[in-house]
């Protein structure tokens, strides 16, 4: 800690007594607000496909790079996210999420597809990974009364980024692309607009991600909220009150079922995120022509990112209640009822299509949220920031994962432009079979073996300490 300015060190952001714990909220959803942009991407992606002259798979690929630094940042910086605290964490986030989109226009403007990749996949995903974890902990110590709320409010902002981002994107390229008119189906941006929407971006989420980093605080050693009784925990059965460390954790069979939960849960939700804009399109095609607008599929993605962001919230906060057990169990078993009747009756209405891809969306979002207090249940809360960096290496397989499987079907399947509800069927169907496996796979989870918890008097480690 003696190499990080003055400003960033933990023992400079303790909260002093009487400190208001409900400021810490906004501090988190400053920054998850803005990574939560990563959601928005199928907004000009037609645009880069037809800019660099490549294939849906290969613009995907952009996307999945970011995921797959997200959960491998997260995995190898979560030790050190705990030690230095959130607001270096939050500082980092903001270098390389601000500069991964600047080094990406960069790639768009000269056309050299490498430096996307770079850009906005690898140094942008390394900014995603430390900025997705950097709060989540702190605001499980901040209200140890409601894990489940806390982590939602953590997790909610980056579901709700493309409410924000999409419409703002579609105006930003609107003005920097006179011919291109967003409520009007078939006008693509051009690339050079493209290029000034991500320098726009990268330079407004800078502003923002600081604030988020300059107001986070952490909470003293022996701070608990008024009226809160640890004792009363133990009284659950999936909850201990036990500790078990990041590296005796991953060694656990409930590690790798939780893994295998988030794998199967996220790769479905990536499956409809990742083509959300032309997906409406598609499923409404008559003929040549689709009966849904450009404008109206972008608000279509607005939507989802609602529902995503109120089911990181509202389905966190009644885990609370259910337990974390349960409420996976109607994550992934009801969203694969959902799954099945937007493949095989979704292009019948545009309502049910949409109630069904948002209810989807509101799970997908759900098990995000719910996963940190899930781990927290069965693991202690002693280095739960590092074992929930861990845990999101499925989020990095998902991200590959996800996008392939619906790309490959609809490259197959046929071009941009003439896919129909039937070319999106078999994609949809594989993701109701990896619902399966992680429903079959939260049901096996057991309270971890007392075997791997550390002994009551064991002081907190290097990285959990100021």
């Amino acid at each position: 800690m003696a190499s990080l300015p003055a400003v960033l060190r933990r023992d400079r952001i303790v909260a002093p007594p009487g400190f208001n714990r409900w400021l810490i909220p906004p501090a988190a959803l400053a920054v998850h607000l803005c990574i939560g942009q990563v959601y928005a991407t199928s907004v000009y992606k037609t645009a880069l496909v037809e800019h660099f002259e490549v294939s849906q798979t290969a613009i995907g690929i952009v996307f999945s790079i970011a995921i797959v630094m997200l959960g491998l940042s997260a995995a190898v910086g979560g030790t050190w996210v705990d030690r230095n605290g959130p607001r270096a964490a939050m500082a980092v986030a903001t270098l390389f999420w601000t500069s991964g989109f600047l080094v990406g226009a960069a790639g768009i403007a000269t056309s050299q597809l490498w430096l996307l990749y770079l850009g906005y996949g690898f140094l942008g995903g390394i900014g995603l990974g430390i900025g997705y974890i950097s709060p989540v902990s702190t605001l499980i110590k901040w209200f140890p009364d409601r894990p489940g709320l806390a982590t939602g409010m953590a997790i909610m902002g980056f579901g709700g980024g493309a409410l924000v981002a999409s419409p703002l994107s579609g105006r930003l390229l609107a003005l920097y692309d006179a011919s291109y008119q967003a409520g009007e189906a078939g006008s693509v941006a051009s690339g050079t607009s493209v290029a000034w929407l991500f320098v726009t971006l990268g330079l407004g989420y800078l502003v923002f991600m600081s604030f988020g980093t300059l107001t986070i605080r952490v909470p003293a050693d022996d701070w608990r909220p008024e009226g809160f009784d640890p004792s009363k925990v133990k009284a659950q059965k999936m909850v201990t009150t036990a500790s078990v460390r990041a590296g005796t954790a991953v060694r656990t069979p409930q590690f790798w079922l939780l893994w295998i939960v988030l794998f199967c849960n996220v790769t479905a939700g990536i499956g409809i995120l990742e083509q959300a804009a032309p997906m409406i399109q598609d499923f409404f095609r008559d003929g040549a022509t689709s009966t849904v607008t450009a404008a109206s599929a972008a608000g279509f993605v607005g939507l989802l990112s609602i529902a995503n962001m109120a089911g990181r919230f509202v389905w966190s906060s009644t885990s609370d209640v259910l337990g974390r057990k349960p409420i996976y169990m109607i994550y992934l078993g009801v969203g694969m009822g959902a799954y099945v009747l937007l493949a095989l009756f979704g292009q019948s209405s545009t309502v049910l299509f949409v109630l069904l891809a948002a209810l989807i969306l509101s799970f997908y979002g759900g098990g995000f949220a719910t996963v940190p207090a899930y781990l927290r249940d069965l693991f202690g809360t002693l280095e739960v920031g590092a074992i929930h960096g861990r845990l999101l290496t499925a989020w990095s397989a998902a991200g590959v994962a996800g996008p392939l499987i619906v790309n490959a079907f609809l490259d197959a399947r046929g071009t941009p432009g003439e896919l129909t509800a039937s070319d999106y069927r078999p994609a949809l169907l594989t993701m109701v079979g990896l619902l399966a496996v992680g429903f079959v796979a939260n049901l096996l989870v057991r309270p971890v073996d007392s075997k791997h918890h550390e002994p009551e008097d064991t002081e907190p480690a290097a990285e959990e300490r100021s």
